[in-house]
Order: C-alpha cells, then sequence, then structure tokens
C-alpha cells in the first residue's frame, strides 16, 4: 500500500542518512530489503536496536560479506532490485564486489544511490565527518546561534538529514523515472556537503538582496525583535515569526505595545537588539501557556516551543495524527500525504535478519545455499 508500492529497493545498512531515506521509501510503501552485517546489532554510540524508527517497515536480512556466497546473494538481490541504497566511505562497496560498475553491468535499469559526507571525490572524500562538520564547511551552520556564541544548529536536522536523505531520495525517485522512460540507470552521488549547501539558496537569494548579511544578528530572519525565540516565566519558550508589517503589527497590539512609537518602526535595524530586550522582558513575566493562550492561533505567527512528547498531543498534531506511539516508541507519522494512494501505517522495526529466508529465496537460492548463509550469519 502506497504511492511506491511495488518499487523494491535494496538498502546497505549503516547509520544515519542513507537509513533514513530507506525508511522515507518504506513508509510511502516501497519493499526496502536491509542488509545488515552478520553477528548481534552492534554497540556503537548511535546503535538503536529495535528503537531505530530508521528500519520501521523494512524486511531485514544478514548476511557476511566477507564471504563470497553473502556477496553473490547481494548481486541476486541487486538483479532484481529497482533501486540499491549505500552509506560507506568512497571505495568500501568496490572493495566489497558491490560497487556500481559490476551492479549495472548486471541490472542496467539499477538506480545506485551513494550517501556520504563530502561525496565521491574531492580532497576530503576519504575523511571521517559528521553532520556538524559537513554543514560547517558547506556554510549552512554559519546562521545558526546568536552574535558572539558558536554556531549551533538542531543535530542531524540541517546535514544528514536536509542535505543528505532528502537528496538522496528526491535523486533516487528522479532517477528511476528516468530508468523507466529511457531503460537505463545511474548512480547517484549524494554528498552532505552538496546538499547542505543547496540549501542555502533561499539565504543567498535574501543575501544578495541585502536582506541577509554575513554578520549574524543584522538579518531579517535572525536579527529582528519580531523573530526569535524568547524565554518564559516557567523556563519554557516560545517563538514569534511575524516577518511581514501586518503581522508584526498584530503581534505588537496583542502584546500590549501598539500604542509604543519604539514600535512602530519595525524594520530599523539599530532599534532591534533593544526592542528584542523589551520583549524578552515582557515574554519573561508570565509562563508559556499565557502567551499561548493570548496569541496562538493568530495572526501574528506565533508558537510555544515544545518537545515532541509534548507536540504528539498539542491540538493541531493530534488532529493530524503527526506522531504516535508504536512499541513504546515515539515516532513521526510518514509524510508528505497522497490523497489517491496514501501511506499505510508504518511497519515494525524488524529483528536483525527476520526476513532472510523468505528474501534469499526471492532471490532463487535453493535451501541449502539459504541454510548456510544464514547460519554464516
Amino acid at each position: 500500500m502506497g504511492v511506491l508500492s511495488g518499487l523494491r529497493v535494496v538498502e546497505i545498512a549503516g547509520l544515519g542518512p542513507a537509513p533514513f531515506c530507506g525508511m522515507l521509501l518504506a513508509d510511502m510503501g516501497a519493499d526496502v530489503v536491509l542488509v545488515e552485517r552478520a553477528g548481534a546489532r552492534g554497540a556503537e554510540p548511535l546503535t538503536l536496536g529495535s528503537n531505530a524508527i530508521v528500519n520501521r517497515g523494512k524486511r531485514s536480512l544478514a548476511l557476511d560479506l566477507k564471504d563470497p556466497a553473502a556477496v553473490d546473494a547481494l548481486l541476486r538481490l541487486a538483479d532484481g532490485a529497482d533501486a540499491l541504497i549505500e552509506g560507506m566511505r568512497p571505495g568500501v562497496m568496490e572493495r566489497l564486489g558491490l560497487g556500481p560498475d559490476i551492479c549495472l553491468a548486471r541490472n542496467p535499469r539499477l538506480v545506485y544511490g551513494r550517501m556520504t559526507g563530502w561525496g565521491q571525490d574531492g580532497p576530503l572524500a576519504h575523511a571521517a565527518g559528521h553532520d556538524i562538520n559537513y554543514i560547517a564547511l558547506s556554510g549552512a551552520l554559519w546562521f545558526s546561534g546568536a552574535p558572539g556564541e558558536p554556531p549551533m544548529a538542531p543535530p542531524t536536522l540541517v546535514g544528514d538529514l536536509g542535505g543528505g536523505a532528502l537528496y538522496l531520495a528526491m535523486g533516487l525517485l528522479a532517477a528511476l523515472l528516468s530508468a523507466r522512460r529511457s531503460g537505463v540507470g545511474q548512480v547517484i552521488d549524494a554528498a552532505i556537503v552538496d546538499g547542505s549547501a543547496n540549501l542555502m539558496n533561499l539565504l543567498l537569494s535574501a543575501h544578495a538582496a541585502g536582506q541577509q548579511p554575513f554578520e549574524r544578528g543584522h538579518g531579517l530572519l535572525d536579527g529582528p525583535h519580531w523573530y526569535g525565540s524568547y524565554a518564559c516565566a516557567d523556563g519554557l519558550f516560545v517563538s514569534v515569526g511575524a516577518l511581514e508589517p501586518q503581522f508584526n503589527t498584530l503581534l505588537f497590539a496583542t502584546l500590549g505595545l501598539g500604542d509604543d512609537a519604539d514600535f512602530h518602526n519595525a524594520y530599523d535595524p539599530r532599534r532591534w537588539p533593544r526592542l528584542r530586550e523589551r520583549l524578552a522582558a515582557l515574554f519573561a513575566t508570565q509562563p508559556r501557556a499565557h502567551w499561548a493562550a493570548l496569541l496562538e492561533g493568530s495572526d501574528a505567527c506565533f508558537a510555544p516551543v515544545l518537545t515532541p512528547r509534548e507536540a504528539l498531543v498539542h491540538p493541531h498534531l493530534a488532529a493530524r495524527a503527526v506522531y504516535a506511539e508504536r512499541d513504546g516508541v515515539l515516532q513521526a507519522a510518514p509524510a508528505p500525504r497522497f490523497s489517491v494512494t496514501p501511506s499505510a501505517t508504518p511497519g515494525g522495526v524488524p529483528a536483525r535478519g527476520e526476513h532472510g529466508a523468505q528474501i534469499l529465496r526471492e532471490a532463487g537460492l535453493d535451501d541449502a545455499a539459504i541454510e548456510r548463509l544464514l547460519r554464516a550469519a
């Protein structure tokens, strides 16, 4: 069930953005076969086990890819697949005998998706790194944080997921459309440093128009008092984003500041630091619930800053069933939404190797070969 029903994807298990891309495809109905390493799921810092929401709805096969028979089995899976996803360092798949040249020679229609931080080539291609490093180098981290403070973006969201997983998913789907027309597959080089830089184009447009200088705290999206977050009397937080004149006028009027001349010239950057201090002092006088009751749902462009657990029960998100709990794990529902082919309720997180015999049988292996491979895993 879902818009991608009938699509077969082979995913080589990894961390972060590549599995997230696989989850997006599985959420939309693709049959995603997750090829995991032999042995128990390890004890690395980000090993999530049964809590790995990114593996929901996938089928799991465990293989020892140092075994030539396991490599042959994986190639058979790729022969019948529409796409393959891997997130290894450049050269690893080639050394395993599973590189794109081999796979596409066997299955010319295959779309081979490669997810890395730095890309398949370039001076840093083989260096280790994580989300914060990629977005630091691409410029995407620069505007994150208050003036004078070290930049800090929400972990994984801008780089791994925004600049990585989403660009890989978009690239895969575009290449799949092309392959269906032409019969020719191709390799997708999805680098987080590329994708996070591409995400900057709207801000770079604002910069070119003089609205978002590179000096932090001086642009329309990080300097004004009417665009930011504030602490409340109970230690919780609220956000305001009243960018347009009609919205910040309403914000100030609702806060009882409509007759204050200080707030009449909302776009004078000389006033912003002092007026930000005034708004900070005002919001600190009442708890978050007070400001939500006063402003939420209006055109003042307001929202409370919620934890994901709070978001679960917020009336708007609850009405849209944005969050849910499955097997005791809080998780977000599939997105986006489709009118004709809605996504099914996400499946559970498979145990490592749970579907091994079924998957290998579909690939054409006989029972003896299946038993040997599963015993080795």
